[in-house]
């Protein structure tokens, strides 16, 4: 339930975009709900990673929050906690946009394109926010995932412990999650997939309590990451529960079109209807392949159908040695490249398979919706 919390009426047949809803219930006015919220110690904001209208809404909500608290700090599912420097450099003024991906390695270790979190950076930065990278380095992860924590040595954990047991239904959600990626071409069993995303919950959730206790006072600290890492209480506000932290609020953004009481109850503290337009969305170009590093370039381990990369006569086990004229020696080189095409590009590559090169061209479509 929200606490002390003034209603209004829901509108017949569905709510506005723009409006804040309590979950199986009504519409909840702006002013109470932030009131409400600056008393927390934690906020967890949900996110779909590629989508820009989430995006934007975390940073109207963070502004909100600030207004409310001076004492903010925001939590990074995005970086791993070898990142910070980077972050750290960011904030003093010491890098410039292409000098903070280099040195946070962001294509490594996110991908995601960074038009869609640079301006949540930069209101960060501007208004002196420490930001904390509070994830692990992907490998660490999948490490953790196949062979479990009792693999890793104390000295590389970088502090983090082990998950606690998740609720059944978490379980069971991230095991539908596994199979929806297998669908995908991810290797892998079920059961190190869980594992891994464990760790990443474990990781976020003591990061959490490290900021909070970082100051003699303890700050408002908001946490972004995705949405499957807090619905319904499982994921990180479960192992904070764990770590003794039990006043989180989750909040997430969902497309509007459903009554305010047709969301689960305990769904989140509170949801915010987006309109799901798409013409606002973030225009970028995906070739559509799973890349991985490789001894002779990068290494296709999986091809989309109906995909870029498919058209462009692309299938699982390539190796692509060049893309734009420029040697590759890494993934994130190949993901680096890709975010920097526009719409409407072409894009020349040089295909390794049997053997025997060959040129192909990936054309991207003129807007990602054709």
């Amino acid at each position: 339930m929200l606490v002390a919390m003034t209603v209004t009426p829901a509108m017949a047949g569905g709510d506005r975009a723009g409006t804040w809803c309590e979950p199986g219930g009504e519409r909840v006015q702006d002013a109470a709900l932030y009131r409400d919220l600056a008393r927390q110690d934690v906020i967890l904001l949900g996110e779909r990673h590629d989508r820009m209208e989430h995006h934007r809404w975390q940073l109207s909500t963070i502004a909100q929050l600030r207004a409310h608290r001076n004492d903010l700090v925001i939590a990074l599912e995005m970086l791993p906690r070898q990142a910070q420097p980077a972050l750290d450099g960011w904030l003093d003024g010491e890098l410039d946009e292409d000098a903070f991906l280099a040195a946070s390695d962001w294509y490594t270790h996110w991908g995601y394109h960074p038009d869609l979190y640079l301006p949540i950076l930069h209101f960060a930065r501007l208004h002196g926010i420490p930001l904390r990278a509070v994830n692990l380095d992907r490998s660490l992860v999948q490490r953790i995932g196949a062979e479990g924590w009792e693999a890793v040595p104390t000295d590389e954990r970088y502090d983090v412990g082990p998950a606690s047991a998740p609720a059944d239904e978490y379980r069971e959600r991230l095991q539908a999650s596994f199979e929806g990626h297998a669908q995908r071409g991810m290797g892998g069993s079920a059961e190190a997939f869980v594992r891994a995303q464990l760790a990443r919950d474990r990781a976020m959730a003591e990061g959490v309590v490290s900021a909070l206790d970082a100051g003699d006072e303890p700050p408002l600290v908001v946490l972004l990451a995705g949405s499957g890492h807090m619905e319904y209480g499982h994921g990180v506000p479960e192992q904070l529960r764990d770590l003794g932290i039990d006043d989180v609020a989750v909040l997430l953004p969902r497309d509007s079109g459903a009554a305010c009481a047709s969301l689960e109850p305990d769904l989140a503290r509170a949801a915010f209807l987006l309109s799901g337009d798409q013409r606002h969305e973030l225009q970028v170009v995906r070739l559509g392949v799973v890349p991985e590093d490789g001894d002779d370039g990068v290494y296709l381990s999986h091809v989309a159908e109906d995909s870029v990369a498919a058209a462009a006569e692309l299938r699982d086990g390539d190796v692509i040695v060049r893309a734009a004229g420029r040697e590759l020696q890494s993934a994130d080189q190949l993901r680096r490249l890709v975010h920097q095409q526009n719409p409407g590009t072409w894009m020349p590559l040089t295909r390794l398979r049997d053997g025997e090169e060959t040129e192909v061209i990936a054309r991207f479509p003129a807007t990602r919706r054709d």
